[in-house]
Order: structure tokens, then sequence, then C-alpha cells
């Protein structure tokens, strides 16, 4: 093999390695934000580990450059849309794990500092579907 091989295979078992652990984290974790932090941040390093190979592999500016660009949308997109998805989970009531030692959000609502948005379809808390948190 030679040299350039082996710097691309570093980053390239690297990157299976935290998919690996990605993929386990999502099997054993409690409850669904824990799954979704460990899918977010171990997948999208594992990938862009993945994509780091693929682009130390081809020599060519074309294939590296689409690399690089797959890499930075993975780092846009991947923790704004975790973000999104645990903050919908948690407004309709996903329970969370009965370990949970602090809830901040909780607390901003009950302060008045955060104001959880009502479209005019959702239904008044009293006829909530059940499984919804109560009021706080």
């Amino acid at each position: 093999m030679e040299p350039l091989a082996y710097l691309t295979l570093v980053p390239l078992v690297g990157g299976i390695l935290l998919l690996t652990i990605a993929g386990l984290g999502v099997l054993r974790m409690p409850d669904v934000f824990l799954r979704m932090q460990a899918a977010s941040k171990a997948s999208s390093l594992g990938a862009a580990l993945v994509l780091a190979a693929v682009a130390l592999h081809y020599h060519s500016v074309g294939d590296s450059s689409h690399a690089i660009a797959a890499i930075v949308l993975l780092f846009i997109t991947i923790p704004v849309s975790t973000h999104l998805l645990a903050r919908a989970a948690y407004l309709t009531g996903v329970p969370l794990w009965k370990g949970t030692v602090q809830d901040e959000l909780a607390a901003a609502i009950r302060s008045g500092e955060y104001v959880p948005p009502v479209s005019e379809e959702s239904p008044p808390p009293e006829q909530a579907p059940q499984g919804r948190r109560p009021p706080l």
C-alpha cells in the first residue's frame, strides 16, 4: 500500500467506529432525547471523517470540494434539525427519562422566559390528547 492509502485509512476507520457508536447509542439510550443526542453528535462526526477519507483518497479538486461541501452541510443541518426535533418532541409531551435530573426548558416556561408557540389548530390544554404534559 502506498503512504496516502494509510493516511486515508485513519479517518475512514475512525468514522466507521463513530458511526457504529452512534448506532449503539440509539439502541442503548433510554429516551428519545438522549437517542437524538447520541445519533446527531457521533454520526455527524463519523460521516465527516468518512467524507474526509474520501477527499484524501481521490486526488481531484472536484471530488475533494464536494466532500468538503458535504461536511459543511452536515455540520450546519444536523444540529439544527436535531434541536428542532427535540423541541417539538418536548412540547408535544414525549416523556423524559425517569433519571433526568434537570429540565431547564420547564423552568424557563414556568418563569415566563420562554413561551411555547401555540398554533390555532392545537387544542386547549384541557382537551389535549393523552400523553401530553399537563400545563405548567
